[in-house]
């Protein structure tokens, strides 16, 4: 692989890493504060990817699909905690499985019977198309860079929010031990609820940002939601440092996994069956990670601290 490809790739990975911590923040904060499994999270990064795309198309840009979605979002995840999800705090972990199960069900349906199932497209903002030269005759997209920044100022947002202010005390205190926050009087559900309205939001952020360079379209979010628990169980259930730096890792084993393996089968295979083994083993290389470091770190790699 030439030295132009390994960028090119080690950026790709870290912009893809980038939104999968924007997912798997407000899930590991969910989980660590609740004990709650939301399968439907992923639902959010999708709904936030139609919502974008519908309104930049109805508004007529960009970034009025970005401000229309957000609060949209939030709404909508504001709405799932009150109909479905506060019902089930107090149910066994199978069942908060199949609910939420079913939650991306329902929605994955409503989705195709609002939208249809053709693919939709974001428009790129006009002040964030083009490359930009990162080398001789190396031109990358300037819209995948404002991914990279915009994903790494948020994690550092997210990061002063939770680290130096009293609902981020909370929040921590609540990931390490909930039942002695809620003994000291603290309202645990209001805290969930809040916790849970800006983690959608942060997912659908995640989805608005990905239209543009995806394919919008039914069922978008569910790969990305298995990989967003791979991310909180290295990186520290509860933990946002542990979130951002496992998504990082992830988002790099991940793509740079795709594009080496295949190369590196071909020195033991002939062409065909390299390209075959290698696929084969680069969708598994997050997963032989994941083993290998719980296998060191039980707990994750930066497991939540109390307030």
């Amino acid at each position: 692989m030439s030295a132009q490809l390994l960028l090119v790739q080690s950026l790709n990975g870290l912009q893809f890493g980038v939104l999968l911590f924007l997912v798997a923040a407000g899930l590991t904060l969910v989980f660590g504060v609740m004990d709650f499994i939301n399968l439907a999270h992923g639902v959010q990064y999708m709904l936030g990817a139609y919502l974008g795309a519908t309104f930049a198309a109805w508004a007529g840009g960009f970034w009025w699909g970005l401000l229309l979605a957000l609060p949209t979002t939030l709404a909508i995840g504001l709405a799932l905690e009150w109909l479905v999800f506060r019902h089930l705090y107090d149910r066994d972990h199978l069942s908060q499985v199949l609910a939420t199960f079913g939650v991306i069900l329902v929605l994955n349906q409503g989705v195709r019977a609002i939208w249809g199932t053709a693919p939709l497209q974001m428009p790129l903002p006009e002040a964030l198309s083009g490359g930009i030269a990162l080398m001789p005759g190396l031109l990358y997209p300037v819209y995948r860079l404002a991914i990279l920044a915009a994903g790494v100022l948020l994690a550092g947002l997210l990061w002063f929010l939770v680290e130096h202010t009293r609902t981020g005390a909370l929040v921590r205190a609540g990931a390490s031990n909930a039942p002695m926050v809620a003994a000291l009087g603290v309202d645990i559900r209001r805290l969930f609820t809040v916790v849970f309205a800006f983690g959608a939001m942060l997912a659908g952020f995640a989805g608005v940002m990905a239209a543009p360079i995806l394919s919008v379209e039914p069922g978008m979010g569910d790969s990305l939601l298995i990989l967003a628990f791979v991310v909180i169980v290295i990186g520290g259930i509860g933990s946002v440092r542990g979130a951002l730096m496992s998504a990082l890792l992830v988002g790099l084993i991940e793509t740079l996994g795709k594009s080496l393996m295949p190369d590196l089968m071909r020195l033991f295979l002939d062409p065909s069956a390299a390209r075959q083994a290698g696929a084969a083993l680069a969708s598994m290389l997050v997963y032989i990670a994941m083993a290998a470091i719980l296998a060191v770190r039980p707990q994750g790699l930066f497991p939540a601290r109390a307030g």
